[in-house]
């Protein structure tokens, strides 16, 4: 049944969708012929990965640590269309994956949310820089992927805040009391290197694959369906930037207005600074923001 769809990827800085400057098509099921990965998913920390999404911004404002989140929501309700099993999973991921995750899928707009220093899977604090966020190539390269740390200036601040070396501990930090909800702030013009990716959905077979527990979503889609990924200041509802994967009954999609790429992992990645131009560098993607700021 998964062969009867493709997935349309689109990014950018809001959540009306004329705004996304990227969008790809990508056929589930992959043909014998062609890749069925990128080099990002060749590395060792990667392997079990499906999907990455990748990001640089600049904040035009600073933001709160406890008010940067990062998740999913809807527009519409979903509560007629949550498989059996949704409780359970959602346990999972809360014990397993994400202790900071919030939300309501039963409500008209349904969401979950992280806080952002707790659910992005790397984080990188650069300098501060008042023209972009720099060449991100130097950063975050297709092979090797983005490591935890930071860059001048933001080593200090890092451990001028008692943020954590790695990954781990750092998200751990960021949801305890007196840590990073408390005491960090994302700076106006400091740039943020960034990296959300995890083993769980599987767009190949519309699943969702736990530790110990799966559970297939493709008989509950109708329609057009989305998956929706938003980074936002939750205190003033601002969006910073937003990726969708919509999924779209191959027979309704007209074969002249897709770019059909074959493929099995999606790797989306994002600079959020200027949105004046939308550049693909192989399964890379960077997206920049308007002049007047994400704010």
């Amino acid at each position: 049944m998964a062969d009867k769809y493709l997935l349309r990827v689109t990014a950018g800085p809001s959540y009306d969708p004329s705004t996304h400057q990227i969008s790809a098509y990508k056929i589930i099921t992959a043909s014998p012929s062609s890749p069925t990965t990128s080099p990002y998913f060749s590395q060792p920390p990667h392997h079990s990965d499906q999907y990455s999404i990748s990001f640089s911004l600049r904040p035009h404002t600073s933001i709160p640590g406890s008010a940067l989140v990062f998740g999913n929501d809807f527009d519409h309700p979903i509560r007629d269309r949550i498989p059996p099993g949704f409780s359970t999973a959602f346990g999972i991921v809360k014990w397993a994956i994400d202790p900071g995750l919030e939300g309501d899928v039963y409500a008209d707009k349904p969401f979950l949310y992280g806080n952002a220093g707790s659910s992005i899977n790397i984080l990188r604090i650069g300098e501060k820089n008042e023209k972009g966020v720099g060449e991100l190539e130097k950063v975050q390269m297709e092979e090797s992927g983005l490591e935890e740390g930071a860059d001048g200036e933001g080593v200090e601040l890092r451990k001028e805040h008692g943020m954590p070396a790695t990954a781990a501990e750092r998200k751990k930090w960021f949801l305890k009391k007196g840590g990073g909800v408390e005491k960090w702030v994302w700076e106006e013009g400091r740039v943020i290197h960034a990296d959300f990716f995890n083993p769980y959905l599987d767009f190949n077979n519309f699943a969702l694959k736990l530790p110990g527990f799966s559970l297939s979503i493709l008989g509950y889609l109708g329609g057009e369906d989305y998956l929706r990924y938003v980074l936002k200041n939750k205190d003033t509802g601002d969006v910073l930037f937003v990726v969708v994967f919509t999924l779209l009954a191959k027979d309704q999609v007209d074969g002249d207005d897709v770019r059909k790429v074959e493929g099995g992992q999606q790797s989306t990645h994002a600079s959020v600074d200027d949105f004046k131009q939308a550049k693909k560098n192989r399964s890379e993607k960077q997206i920049e923001d308007p002049d007047d700021g994400v704010d």
